[in-house]
């Protein structure tokens, strides 16, 4: 196969580079991997637990990896949200008329299975990584899907345009004392903002996955510490936050290590050039606290085959690499992933500020969204389609 040269070459290890790997061999193009060695990846456990929408749902069970993941799945039928001084939103499956919000995932599962499915995929073959920005087979396009480190955007002079918020994200599987029901919770407690995603590792009824964005010397601070304190501090936050909550979930237990990471907003200027594109984190990264991430980058696989599908259909004189080709591509995914980038990054700094009549305004417009049913609908529609 590769005497003759690829269609694409996807530069990348992780979910994205795996789904696109994946969508490009099953629409009949020849694939070349170029990825890391198994042994260059890290071998600690991964706690993370993504949360995916209905698109990104479709998805996978087009590459026929979603009935495997679903095993590994907890699904989300609704979503209570809470402010810092008696603001209340909430979210029902059955408001949307949709059978669950989402589907609450394990990383490590997700990449797995995608990795399985790969190994029988037709017409990919795996490469080694690139060298600065050289793919090391000849490839009609370059996907580059590296994440928010990408060397190869680098070496192709895009400007990542990145603001740190100083807040760092942490991470860990928890069981509690009582089911969690498929309800997910979060609390914007000004300046962190705790989450708790129901799980089903390792008890199927009573699990969940944290997500705690908190400023960076208190997340170095709970960094340090033994299981046991961290959940003490953990239970105290929650009890804090929602009297009644904690009861219902009653006591918090930790059942994997602690992570943790540097949270930031960043947006690439330039998302394809010719005869390459950027998708993923390669291309933006947005703050948790809506769980959005990994869907915008599953979305812009979605977005990217369907643009690539359509160009060989109506113009199949153009190469893959056409920029005409890849600009539709951009222009389709560069308005909701900014969008999503705004929203999150307003109210990560709306609830971070401290001046009491601001904290009375965000609390009471929370409220006013609650009772606005046919604007929490558009927002829960537009988190489902990413």
């Amino acid at each position: 196969m590769s005497a003759t040269g690829f269609d694409v070459c996807v530069s990348g290890s992780g979910a994205v580079a795996m789904s696109l790997t994946l969508a490009l061999s099953a629409e009949g193009w020849r694939v070349a991997w170029a990825r890391e060695p198994e042994s260059a990846r890290p071998a600690q456990a991964d706690v993370r637990t993504y949360a995916l929408n209905a698109r990104a749902i479709t998805l996978l069970e087009r590459l026929r990896v979603w009935p495997a993941l679903k095993a590994w799945s907890s699904p989300v039928f609704e979503m209570k949200i809470c402010g810092d001084s008696g603001g209340a939103l909430s979210f029902s499956a059955w408001q949307q008329h949709v059978a669950e919000l989402a589907w609450i995932v394990d990383a490590a599962a997700l990449e797995r299975l995608l990795g399985e499915a790969l190994r029988f995929a037709p017409r990919v073959e795996i490469v080694p990584p690139l060298q600065g920005a050289q793919a090391p087979v000849h490839a009609s396009l370059l996907a580059i899907c590296e994440g928010k480190h990408s060397g190869t955007r680098a070496n192709l002079g895009v400007e990542f345009v990145r603001q740190d918020y100083g807040h760092w994200g942490v991470a860990t599987r928890l069981k509690a004392e009582r089911p969690h029901n498929g309800v997910a919770r979060q609390w914007f407690r000004s300046p962190d903002i705790l989450a708790l995603l129901p799980f089903n590792q390792p008890d199927p009824e009573a699990s969940y996955g944290l997500v705690w964005s908190v400023p960076k010397a208190r997340a170095e601070h709970l960094l340090s510490l033994n299981s046991a304190d961290f959940e003490l501090e953990l239970n105290d936050a929650v009890l804090q936050s929602a009297p009644q909550a904690a009861e219902q979930i009653g006591h918090l237990s930790v059942t994997s290590d602690v992570a943790g990471w540097p949270l930031a907003l960043a947006q690439a200027d330039r998302w394809m050039g010719p005869g390459w594109v950027l998708l993923g984190d390669a291309a933006h990264q947005v703050h948790p606290l809506a769980g959005q991430g990994l869907n915008l980058g599953l979305a812009d696989v979605d977005t990217l085959v369907d643009v690539l599908r359509e160009a060989r259909a109506r113009e199949p004189w153009r190469a893959l690499g056409d920029e005409r080709t890849l600009r539709r591509y951009a222009r389709r995914r560069e308005a909701p992933t900014r969008a999503m980038a705004g929203l999150t990054d307003g109210l990560l700094h709306l609830f971070a500020d401290q001046r009491g009549p601001l904290k009375d305004l965000r609390n009471a417009g929370m409220t006013l969204v609650e009772r606005l049913g046919p604007v929490k609908h558009w927002l829960v529609g537009r988190a489902l389609d990413a």
